[in-house]
């Protein structure tokens, strides 16, 4: 789709930005280890939060691991967490009043995570947003995963919005860089990550919730 040039986009991460995830990702992985045997603990979960799973196995599981062996670990991993998500999901404080206030004002609304596709799907559906989101960039859209840019790249692409004109909500570092690499404005949240290490990694505001975030005035950045 060709870039609109009036348009504004605002791209928002999943875990720890849309929805309060990591006690469910938590529980998957735990999951995970006792179907699998793998070692995980809290520590190496939270450290690993927002990465893609092919990034994380490797990490776990070293060099050596085959494609066919990151698919089937990756693939169950998610079905984990879907079925201790399911029925419990709920947005973030918030969240649904920014996604609001963002439509109200022309605003575009778009999906950037590296969580598989099936996942934000469930999210859209149990909270009631289908048909709210311009686009959805997931896992199975990329080859690389944050801090590379692709994942917001696509969502503005499919979107139909230049990246100037797109701004992103991120709790990760790795997604700021993300967001900045791609020439984006990015807001981030303190759900998961201080603010220093936000502010450390190139974000342009840090917000403690997203209750009360100041629409016109990003509006007005993305605009000028």
């Amino acid at each position: 789709m060709p870039a609109i040039e009036d348009a504004c986009l605002a791209i928002f991460d999943h875990d720890g930005v849309l929805v309060d995830s990591l006690e469910f990702h938590t529980e998957a992985w735990f999951e995970l280890g006792r179907r699998t045997g793998l070692n995980l603990t809290c520590e190496f979960i939270h450290r690993t939060f927002g990465m893609t799973n092919y990034s994380i196995f490797r990490l776990l599981l070293g060099d050596a691991t085959t494609d066919e062996e990151m698919r089937y670990y990756s693939n169950l991993k998610e079905e984990c967490y879907r079925d201790v998500a399911r029925g419990k999901i709920q947005l973030m404080e918030g969240a649904r009043e920014l996604l609001d206030a963002l439509t109200a004002q022309g605003v575009k609304l778009a999906i950037g995570s590296s969580g598989a596709r099936a996942n934000l799907e469930l999210t859209v559906h149990e909270c009631g947003l289908d048909g709210r989101f311009a686009a959805i960039a997931s896992l199975e859209d990329i080859t690389r995963g944050k801090p590379d840019p692709q994942i917001f790249l696509v969502a503005a692409a499919k979107s139909g919005v230049r990246p100037e004109r797109s701004a992103v909500f991120e709790d990760a570092p790795v997604g700021i860089q993300a967001a900045k690499a791609a020439g984006m404005y990015a807001v981030g949240l303190t759900s998961t990550h201080p603010a220093p290490a936000l502010v450390e990694a190139g974000a342009d505001e840090v917000v403690d919730s997203l209750r009360g975030y100041h629409v016109l005035r990003l509006v007005e950045r993305l605009r000028s």
